[in-house]
C-alpha cells in the first residue's frame, strides 16, 4: 500500500506481476500506465534497469515521480496515451524493449477520489469523466447533442444495464430541459429511471458512470492494435503484463494474444490460457481487486 498525495492507492497483484516479468534480469521495462507508479517502483526494486513511464494522465505523473524519486537516473516519466507508445518509443531510439512491458487498463483511486474528475457519482462534481483533462470532450459535453438511440447503446454494451433504454430516454429528455452538468444530477436520473426491487447489491448508478467512462475516455479503441504492436516491439524473452477491470476489457486481451499465438504474425507463447484472479486476502485489503485479470505472454525468438 502507498500514500502519494494524500490519496491511498493500492497496486493490484503486484506479487503476480513481477513473478511473470521477472525483472531481475534486468533491462528496459515500459509502463504503459504508470498511475501513482507502484508497479513500476515494484520492477524497479526488484531489478529493472530502465524504466520508462508513461500515462495519459498528466496529473499522475508527478505523484509517480514523487513515488518513483529513489530512482530517478534510471526512469523516463512520459504525458502520452498508452495507444501512442509506439511513437513515444521511436521518438527515443528505441526498436525493442528487451526487459519487459504492463499495462494496467483500470483506473486508479487518484482518479476516483481526485477532485472535480467527475468519475464518481458520491460526490457533487462537475460531470468530465476524462483521464486526459488535456484532451477530448467531458462527458457533460458529450451528452449533449447524444442521441438517444446512440446513448442507450452504450449504456448496454459498455455498462450491461439491461434498463438501459429507460436510463437514455430519461437522461435525453432532462437534457432537452436543462444541461446535465454535474454527477448528482446525472446518478438521480439514473436512480429515478430504474424499476426499484427492494435492496440492491450496487447503486443503480454504477453501470451508466461505468459505460459514460469507457465512452468519454474511448478505452476500447485501438485496444487490440495496441497490444499487437506492443507484442511486436519486444525483444525475443521480454513479457507483457496486462490488467483488465471488466470483462469487455479481458476479452479483448485475450482474444489477442490467442490470435497472435496462433497465426505466428508475432512469435509469442501465453503464459496464462486462464487468467489470474487476486487473492482472497488481497481483496479483503483492496476491494478493488476483485474485478481484476491478469493475463501475460511472451515474445520468443
Amino acid at each position: 500500500m502507498e500514500r502519494t498525495s494524500g490519496l491511498k492507492h493500492d497496486s493490484v497483484m503486484l506479487n503476480e506481476v513481477l513473478s511473470l516479468l521477472q525483472p531481475a534480469k534486468g533491462g528496459l521495462f515500459l509502463d504503459c500506465t504508470v498511475g501513482g507508479g507502484g508497479h513500476a517502483r515494484a520492477l524497479l526494486a526488484a531489478g529493472a534497469g530502465r524504466l520508462l513511464a508513461i500515462d495519459r494522465d498528466a496529473e499522475a505523473l508527478p505523484v509517480a515521480r514523487e513515488t518513483l524519486g529513489s530512482w530517478r537516473a534510471r526512469v523516463e516519466l512520459v504525458h502520452s496515451d498508452f495507444r501512442a507508445f509506439s511513437s513515444v518509443l521511436t521518438a527515443r531510439g528505441i526498436d525493442t524493449i528487451d526487459g519487459g512491458a504492463i499495462a494496467d487498463l483500470g483506473f486508479s483511486s487518484m482518479q476516483l477520489e481526485g477532485e472535480c474528475r467527475g468519475f464518481s457519482f458520491r460526490r457533487d462534481e462537475p460531470l468530465d469523466m476524462r483521464m486526459d483533462r488535456s484532451a477530448g470532450l467531458p462527458a457533460a459535453e458529450m451528452l449533449k447533442d447524444v442521441p438517444e438511440k446512440e446513448l442507450a447503446d452504450v449504456i448496454y454494451n459498455y455498462g450491461g444495464d439491461r434498463y438501459a433504454r429507460r436510463i437514455a430516454r430519461a437522461v435525453v429528455s432532462s437534457q432537452s430541459r436543462e444541461p446535465i452538468t454535474s454527477t448528482s444530477q446525472l446518478a438521480t436520473l439514473v436512480r429515478r429511471a430504474i424499476p426499484r426491487h427492494g435492496w440492491q447489491k450496487i447503486d443503480p448508478a454504477t453501470r451508466t458512470f461505468q459505460a459514460l467512462r469507457i465512452w468519454v475516455n474511448r478505452e476500447l479503441e485501438g485496444l487490440e492494435a495496441f497490444l499487437a504492436e506492443l507484442c511486436r516491439r519486444l525483444h525475443a524473452g521480454a513479457r507483457i503484463a496486462i490488467l483488465s477491470f471488466h470483462s469487455l476489457e479481458d476479452r479483448i486481451v485475450k482474444r489477442t494474444f490467442r490470435e497472435l499465438e496462433r497465426t505466428g504474425k508475432v512469435s509469442l507463447r501465453v503464459l496464462t490460457k486462464r487468467p489470474i484472479r487476486a487473492s482472497a486476502e488481497e481483496v479483503a485489503r483492496n476491494p478493488r481487486a476483485r474485478s481484476a485479470k491478469l493475463r501475460a505472454a511472451e515474445r520468443l525468438a
